[in-house]
């Protein structure tokens, strides 16, 4: 009796890891899909960083239009934010969590953005970034921890790049597949012709 319930739960837990690996790749193929999508529409941008924080998105002080269009449960959650003087306009933009770190405070940068989505930052200063590697220090010199949010947010981003460099490593060994089979094929047809 018990080999069996331990046989029910065993095959229940294997399904539940099949069905949760293959929602978590398509979660994945959607997410890179979106970036592509964000990254097509993006533009290079001068700007000048006035602060940086991490606000729940109801306290961020987007446009009413953002707002509206945000699914109630979501307008708690808490996301970086970057305001910033864009030409003579100051404006309020969702900054992507791996670039957070990177973007300075009162500094001078180099952005690319997509609507009101910071994609990437290139600091246009030398003393900028200087103040900026100065800031990461505590007293003793020692480079700070971070919070552990901050720390969570690195790790994703390195995790992110992994997997952005392996689905493109996947898509040229595809590229290479396809073409070798063209290339058969293409012997092949020559080789009936020359019959």
């Amino acid at each position: 009796m018990v080999w069996i319930i331990l046989g029910i739960v065993a095959a229940v837990l294997v399904i539940a890891m099949v069905v949760l690996y293959i929602v978590g790749n398509r979660m994945q193929k959607r997410q890179l899909d979106q970036k592509e999508q964000i990254n097509a529409a993006a533009q290079p941008v001068s700007m000048f960083i006035i602060d940086k924080k991490i606000l729940p998105i109801k306290d961020a002080k987007l446009p009413k239009v953002v707002m509206d269009q945000m699914p109630k449960r979501y307008q708690k959650s808490k996301v970086p934010v970057v305001k910033a003087k864009v030409g003579p306009q100051v404006t309020t933009l969702i900054c992507d969590d791996a670039i957070f770190e990177d973007v300075p405070k009162h500094g001078e940068v180099k952005a690319m953005v997509s609507g009101i989505y910071l994609i990437s930052v290139r600091t246009l200063h030398s003393k900028t970034r200087k103040m900026q590697q100065q800031e990461e220090l505590d007293e003793k010199g020692k480079k700070k921890k971070g919070s552990m949010r901050t720390r969570m947010m690195k790790r994703q981003a390195e995790y992110q790049k992994q997997l952005q460099e392996q689905l493109e490593n996947r898509k040229t060994k595809e590229a290479e597949k396809e073409q070798k089979a063209k290339e058969k094929k293409d012997r092949e047809r020559a080789k009936k012709i020359v019959d």
